[in-house]
């Protein structure tokens, strides 16, 4: 069987993160897009938080282009050849089309979640909690400034997490049982 690339796509508290561990718990390796932006962060010695995460994400986007973390994240993936992988992270229209280029093979996996859930999930997660209007701002910076609206409206496939935990997990083993098709 050939190795398999995943990109999970959503919204902030979509279920990207349950997602992807279900994907590590599967056996997949997970590269983590994000893991940049929290590197910066501690190089420069600034807190993480919301403010200051978006200031990096775009910064680095500016100075390298939109599809910065993609271009990264390629020698990660080449590295890994005869693993399968799951991105963590894709945001903008500029690294899906990079990576699609490259890896034909490539499935986007796009978790959806209405957007009263996400603000709810937000304003209770333990680590970087969101309120209500920090979300709507995250939500239109991504949109407009990251381009993540076009990974989300090109996936190969949709998850639904609108329910409990069981449900996300059954929902992600068809997902499973479609990709090995």
């Amino acid at each position: 069987m050939k190795n398999k690339l995943v990109a999970v796509v959503g919204m902030c508290g979509a279920g990207k993160s349950e997602i992807t561990n279900l994907f590590i718990e599967r056996g997949y390796t997970c590269i983590h897009f994000g893991d940049l932006t929290m590197d910066e962060l501690k190089r420069r010695g600034l807190p993480v938080n919301e403010e200051n995460e978006k200031t990096i994400r775009e910064g680095i986007r500016k100075e390298y282009g939109k599809a910065a973390y993609a271009m990264l994240a390629v020698n990660k993936i080449d590295s890994l050849s005869g693993k399968d992988i799951v991105l963590d992270g894709l945001y903008s229209w500029s690294e899906y089309t990079l990576l699609k280029e490259k890896y034909k093979d490539m499935v986007v996996l796009a978790v959806i979640t209405n957007g009263y859930i996400r603000k709810e999930r937000l304003k209770n997660r333990p680590i970087r909690p969101l309120t209500a209007e920090e979300v709507d701002g995250r939500d239109i910076s991504e949109i407009e400034n990251l381009e993540k609206g076009g990974p989300i409206a090109k996936a190969d496939y949709y998850i639904l997490n609108n329910a409990d935990k069981d449900a996300l997990v059954n929902s992600f083993n068809d997902f499973i049982a479609w990709l090995n098709k």
